[in-house]
């Protein structure tokens, strides 16, 4: 266990001075009630993710689906809470202070070794949300404006795909986006994003119950073996929130009641992501596309809707990209603001957005690869450095099976998902 002195140098907090140190998140003075909390998991947790959920009940079986979605709300709730104990046993008994974020706890945990694995994970978990956003807005408008036609079975715009047409016209305007050095002033377009987000799925929803009354299509309860680790990945990419706790926790008013307004929050959002995708599969059933709305008739009403949702992660690409630039500026260009960089890495996104086929299973990849590493594998890992030698058996092993579960999980789930991606058959 490596509790860095470094850390605690200066008024037992984190250096200011050194990049290395430099908290990822500051610390907010404003205090939230417990509406305001629970908004706050709410939105830090609830994304683009929800959308892919139809498609892999599809895959993996709606009760299959049902099953891994609790499970994982459960497990991701329980992980949360070992950051929170784990800072509060850090700062509580060890007087350290001013851990703001999750890459301070890694710092402070496991020195420079903790720093860079979270660092790592969150810069490409929230890149790969942002790779997500550009799939969906890309086969979205696609899906709207170049629809295969009897005439033009594979249309065309001045003779590429229209996916990559898309891509690369959202560029420039994600440029000049993602330019902006301070985000305060497109807080309102998160509200909206979030706004957008809740009633797009309401209006999906209430489709779905119509659409299934009137076809009853045709579903199957379980999976195959491989389908259940690519299900999982999507599980887990949906309740990615776990970089946000930290600072969610600091700024709650009673911050002893933290641990029952996640709860709350944690099971609203799991059960309603297990009405959106039960419902979205049993209306179209084998029908059911990567993308949810890509199922929906052509009227006036779902047209809104998918172009409402395009221009909500349009404006969010940049909010999700905020923290990569925090941790990269950090560590290449002592955390001052690069533009070049932050064109670099605008580019990189676009390049890979552009190599990967398939909405849900670009979420399955980065669920499985990324996210069960950031929010399972290392949350019980400095919980059990923290803790172990008071834990008794159960508590160690406890920790310790999360950890295995949390690796194996993401092997498995990384391995079938590229073979869904790239096609191999094993």
């Amino acid at each position: 266990m490596v509790f860095s002195k470094e850390a605690s140098s200066s008024s037992h907090g984190l250096n200011p001075t050194s990049p290395e140190e430099t908290p990822l998140l500051p610390k907010l003075k404003l205090l939230s009630s417990q509406p305001k909390t629970f908004a706050n998991v709410f939105i830090a947790v609830v994304g683009a993710g929800v959308l892919g959920l139809p498609y892999c009940f599809k895959r993996t079986g709606w009760v299959v689906s049902l099953l891994m979605l609790f499970s994982v709300a459960a497990l991701t709730h329980h992980c949360m809470m070992l950051l929170v104990r784990t800072r509060r046993r850090l700062e509580s008994v060890m007087g350290f202070t001013n851990i703001a974020s999750f890459g301070d706890l890694g710092f402070i945990v496991c020195g420079s070794v903790g720093r860079f694995a979270v660092d790592l994970m969150l810069v490409l978990s929230q890149a790969g949300f942002c790779v997500g956003y550009l799939i969906f807005i890309a086969n979205t408008l696609a899906n709207l404006f170049n629809s295969p036609t009897p005439t033009n079975l594979h249309p065309r715009i001045l003779g590429l795909i229209p996916k990559t047409v898309y891509i690369w016209g959202c560029f420039p305007f994600q440029l000049g986006l993602n330019s902006i050095s301070t985000l305060t002033h497109m807080a309102p377009l998160s509200i909206f994003a979030d706004i957008v987000d809740v009633g797009a799925m309401g209006v999906v929803m209430i489709e779905d119950v119509f659409i299934f009354f009137k076809n009853r299509p045709s579903v199957e309860a379980v999976g195959s073996l491989s389908m259940f680790f690519y299900g999982l990945g999507v599980a887990v990419y949906a309740f990615e929130g776990v970089g946000m706790v930290l600072p969610i926790e600091s700024e709650t008013q009673e911050r002893e009641k933290f641990g029952k307004v996640l709860a709350l929050a944690m099971a609203s959002i799991s059960l309603m992501y297990g009405g959106f995708g039960a419902l979205g599969y049993f209306a179209f059933g084998e029908d059911t596309k990567d993308i949810i709305t890509a199922n929906l008739g052509t009227g006036l009403v779902s047209f809104l809707v998918q172009l409402g949702l395009c221009v909500n992660l349009f404006f969010t690409f940049p909010l999700m990209m905020n923290p990569v630039y925090e941790v990269v500026e950090r560590r290449l260009y002592n955390g001052r603001y690069c533009l070049w960089l932050r064109w670099l890495l605008v580019l990189t996104v676009i390049l890979v957005a552009l190599l990967v086929p398939n909405f849900t299973d670009f979420l399955s990849l980065v669920g499985s690869s990324v996210c069960c590493g950031l929010g399972f594998v290392l949350p019980a890992l400095f919980h059990l450095m923290v803790f172990k030698e008071e834990m008794g058996w159960g508590g160690v092993s406890l920790d310790v099976g999360i950890v295995v579960v949390g690796v194996v999980l993401g092997v498995s789930g990384t391995w079938y998902s590229l073979v869904e991606i790239f096609s191999v058959k094993v």
